[in-house]
């Protein structure tokens, strides 16, 4: 049987990402005590009043279809948000969506395809590849370095840029890094992408996880706001990710054009989710305060306890709920140390490679786990560490 070109451009892009993750789950299942660092996902309920309020709405009815943009009360709700921070925003310029990747795909879609070029910064989240390849544009790597915490820099965007180049994808706060940028750094990079008439689709789901440095972004700047489009979801904020309730911002004519690209996909999303949404959004919640907190708490820790290694280097995060550990001194790369440490140590992280070419080098884990059962993992990856160190010693 034939197949769409699509099935062979995402090939490999789905959850082979996550195979050290799925060999961990299966190696659990099975009754071996392994401790998970792998994916992203907060270790605290949504606030008991979202969930009371979407109980209430499905059992009062609200479980019918919705329209393509998005609930009123939702949609009002975004408004008063993104007014915030630019003052001209109405509900024209938002669209809803199932979670942030549902956004993104959707987005990407209305923006590229065949024969364009996207600009990803590398390292990069492991779905990046897949939303870029379906639509059949191809990915241009700008480098992320480590020397530079991992911050963007507006002259690698612009010496990756071609006559193909159509759009920027910007992940702020950034994952897998945590690096955060600064109102200088989005401003510069606002620019080039300007000089060169180039869309900024700007990924925004950690906006509420910042470590003290300040979100800054394109949306918020009217000198960006006609190639701007920012998305982002309840998923990471209010720790509701099973929900899927996200969005995107941007230019009103941008989301008229998509609009009809929603409704084929889609047609709308739950109002009973749409109604908890709208309540997230509008009210105040400890959800993300309690986060940041754990997480940066947890950052530190994972540090501390690193400070006595010589082989193992953690890069401090700025915001999100990851932090990166150069294995680079071990002599193995970023893959290799994470399967040793997963059949060795029983400690489950994401390798480098899952990222990008520019995270090659280091592990990503999760601080969403207690601060004892991070504690240990960090430690028996400081034991393999020096394990490895030792025996290369012994070998030379």
């Amino acid at each position: 049987m034939r197949y769409a070109s699509i099935t062979d451009r995402l090939n490999g892009l789905g959850s082979g990402k996550w195979a050290l993750h799925i060999q961990a789950r299966a190696m659990a299942a099975s009754g071996l005590p392994i401790i998970e660092l792998t994916i992203g996902e907060p270790d605290l309920p949504p606030d008991q009043r979202l969930l009371d309020e979407a109980a209430r709405a499905m059992y009062a009815g609200r479980i019918k279809y919705s329209n393509g943009r998005g609930e009123p009360a939702v949609l009002e709700a975004l408004v008063a948000k993104y007014r915030k921070r630019r003052a001209d925003v109405t509900e024209d310029n938002i669209l809803c969506f199932p979670g942030t990747q549902t956004a993104l795909f959707a987005v990407m879609l209305g923006l590229a395809e065949a024969g364009d070029e996207v600009l990803v910064g590398d390292p990069l989240y492991a779905t990046y590849e897949g939303v870029v390849a379906s639509t059949g544009a191809a990915i241009r790597t700008v480098p992320l370095r480590p020397e530079n915490m991992f911050h963007m820099q507006a002259a690698d965007v612009e010496a990756a840029i071609t006559p193909k180049t159509r759009v920027l994808l910007l992940n702020n706060p950034h994952n897998p890094s945590g690096a955060v940028l600064t109102r200088a750094e989005v401003v510069a990079i606002g620019e080039v992408c300007k000089k060169h008439d180039i869309w900024l689709l700007c990924d925004e789901v950690y906006e509420e996880l910042t470590f003290g440095a300040e979100f800054h972004s394109p949306f918020d700047m009217p000198e960006f706001a006609d190639r701007t489009i920012a998305v982002a979801s309840i998923s990471k904020s209010h720790a509701a990710p099973g929900f899927r309730s996200g969005w995107a911002a941007g230019p009103a004519e941008f989301c008229e054009r998509l609009l009809p690209v929603s409704e084929t996909m889609l047609f709308g999303v739950q109002p009973f989710i749409a109604d908890m949404t709208a309540m997230a959004v509008s009210q105040p919640f400890d959800t993300a305060r309690i986060m940041r907190e754990r997480y940066n708490r947890r950052a530190r820790l994972a540090a501390e306890a690193l400070a006595g290694s010589n082989v193992i280097r953690p890069l401090m995060p700025e915001g999100g709920m990851f932090i990166l550990l150069d294995v680079s001194a071990t002599g193995l790369d970023g893959e290799a140390f994470a399967y040793r440490l997963l059949n060795e140590k029983h400690v489950a992280v994401m390798p480098g490679s899952s990222f990008g070419e520019n995270a090659r080098d280091f592990l990503r884990l999760s601080l969403t786990v207690p601060d004892d059962v991070l504690t240990e993992a960090v430690g028996r990856i400081a034991d393999l560490g020096q394990e490895l160190t030792g025996l290369a010693a012994k070998r030379a």
